[in-house]
């Protein structure tokens, strides 16, 4: 496939953001597993949840432009899991594993939220207005999981976890 117009570039985009949110699915099951705080791990669930709603609407665009939904290896995300995959290797405390796992989900987050940043003008420049409205739905989920992420991560007990 070239890469020659807005629709190729918009419909590599939304295969990559695809093929990311799947990945994510399965990794906030991991996060939840692996948190003992519970309302970490509650946040882990809810944004699992949504993360299929995302899963969904993005599946309603790409039937908008009559394709078949498909994804395109998301490096970006692959990478930020197997660096969490690594860290959790290094036998953490549990204390550190908590706070360790609200950071490795912020990361998901922030390359979620420009991601989505980035295909909404693409879908305007297409006239798929109906397109950027799904897509801009997902992104206020996204900013607002990352609001609860960081008011968590600020609530956190750093005392917990020894200075050095």
């Amino acid at each position: 496939m070239s890469m020659d117009t807005i629709q190729d570039l918009f419909e590599h985009g939304l295969e990559d953001l695809y093929h990311a949110e799947h990945q994510l699915l399965d990794a906030l099951e991991d996060l939840e597993s692996n948190t003992e705080r519970d309302e970490i791990a509650s946040a882990f669930a809810e944004h699992r949840e949504e993360t299929q709603g995302h899963i969904d609407r993005i599946e309603e665009v790409f039937e908008m432009f009559g394709e078949p939904p498909e994804k395109e290896e998301c490096e970006g995300i692959e990478g930020l899991i197997e660096e969490y995959e690594e860290f959790t290797e290094e036998d953490p405390s549990q204390e550190v594993l908590d706070y360790h796992n609200m950071a490795a989900a912020e990361k998901t987050e922030h390359y979620e939220i420009a991601a989505y940043g980035n295909l909404i003008p693409l879908a305007d420049q297409l006239g798929m207005d109906e397109a950027a409205d799904i897509l801009e739905e997902n992104l206020r989920e996204e900013q607002d999981a990352l609001d609860e992420l960081k008011a968590l991560t600020e609530e956190f007990e750093m005392d917990a976890i020894p200075a050095e």
